[in-house]
């Protein structure tokens, strides 16, 4: 291994480090984009606020179609 090789590991070993610095910065942004917008600490907490609003949305889809059947039974609408 010469000194070319030695000085291409180190540009590629810095550029490296750029590059983890900079995903560091955008996963700190998201995270308070997470907190901020969605009142969440975590991505765990991300994905049981979701769980949660999937029930309530099913929920309310239930109950929409029980709606609108009984007033389709109701004023008999074809």
């Amino acid at each position: 291994m010469d000194k070319k090789d030695l000085l291409e590991m180190k540009k590629q070993i810095d550029e490296s480090k750029e590059t983890v610095s900079e995903l560091n910065g955008e996963i700190k942004q998201l995270n308070k984009q997470l907190k901020d917008q969605y009142k969440c600490d975590s991505v765990d907490d991300a994905k049981k606020q979701v769980t949660k609003y999937d029930k309530e949305i099913k929920t309310l889809e239930t109950q929409i179609q029980e709606g609108v059947e009984e007033l389709e039974e109701k004023y008999e609408f074809d």
